[in-house]
């Protein structure tokens, strides 16, 4: 998956960034959010959607680690990605 973020194939850089789903709390969290940081500037809707799974897949077991997340790289996430990460958690 290392190889995959930063692959010219935007649903080979996809398929990295939705491999983090389902770890629960074995979830690698340095690679989860180095992806997503990765990922962060693409245009690519499938690619900020996955962002998004990802990050709020993770915060079902974690939501501190990803609000936290969430609020200092806030700015560097599209829209999308934020949206769908903070779908069910309370930021303040």
């Amino acid at each position: 998956m290392d190889k995959l973020v930063s692959n010219k194939n935007m649903w080979l850089r996809r398929t990295a960034m939705i491999h983090q789903l389902g770890y629960k709390d074995k979830t690698d969290t340095n690679r989860l959010f180095n992806f997503a940081l990765c990922l962060a500037h693409e245009n690519e809707f499938f690619i900020q959607k996955s962002i998004g799974w990802a990050l709020r897949d993770y915060a079902h077991y974690n939501d501190k680690l990803v609000i936290d997340f969430l609020k200092k790289r806030k700015s560097e996430l599209s829209k999308l990605s934020y949206l769908e990460a903070a779908k069910h958690l309370i930021i303040n």
